[in-house]
């Protein structure tokens, strides 16, 4: 089941290597703001203030949006508030990132929509107030941050679906260790890091502030 998704949805997350930046400000945490859409459908995403954002889908090919960090880090707590999480189809809540040397993107996801993503199972990690299944898969010849590359995925995927609609917090130094413990070494150059809203042949809304 879902097997073309289980393909596609990888790759979009991936071909997201030109987006727009925007200067933080004395009350914003992020300094990153990721839109990216090819085009599928209607996609209408909003920059708001500090670490808010929100986006509406209707009929949508592949889309990313979130905000979060120019660099990624090992030790970062991710917090937020889904204050509106509601897909229909095959979406992602998500922080999401890349390191370099060697080049790894991660995942770890809080809730999504018809499709969990899966892969090669390796164990499970708990962190804040749940437990996520850990992953890994493959790219082979895929989009990356430095072009067309083969790679490998990192994923916690939490079990169950996390509720929204109040404040929350990703420890990602949890997911970090667990994925050393399991042979699962990032990279030793991170690049950007957000908390995304992430989006497949799928329609909904999202309403999420990050800090």
């Amino acid at each position: 089941m879902f097997k073309l998704k289980k393909k596609i949805l990888p790759v979009f997350i991936a071909a997201i290597m030109s987006v727009g930046m925007f200067a933080a400000t004395s009350n914003a945490a992020t300094d990153y703001w990721q839109n990216w859409t090819d085009g599928g459908g209607t996609v209408n995403a909003t920059n708001g203030s500090g670490g808010n954002y929100s986006v509406t889908w209707t009929n949508s090919g592949n889309f990313v949006v979130g905000k979060g960090w120019t660099t990624g880090s090992p030790n970062r707590t991710v917090n937020y508030n889904a204050g509106v999480w509601a897909p229909s189809g095959n979406a992602y809540l998500t922080l999401y990132g890349w390191t370099r040397n060697s080049l790894i993107e991660y995942y770890v996801v809080d809730s999504w929509g018809t499709y969990r993503p899966t892969g090669t199972y390796k164990g499970t990690v708990t962190s804040d107030g749940g437990t996520y299944d850990v992953y890994t898969s493959m790219r082979y010849n895929a989009p990356s941050i430095d072009g067309t590359q083969t790679f490998t995925q990192y994923w916690s995927v939490r079990q169950s679906k996390r509720a929204t609609g109040s404040n929350v917090a990703i420890t990602f130094s949890n997911h970090v260790n667990a994925w050393r413990n399991y042979g699962m070494n990032l990279g030793s150059s991170w690049s950007y890091q957000v908390l995304a809203t992430e989006g497949y042949q799928s329609s909904g809304r999202s309403n999420v502030t990050v800090w």
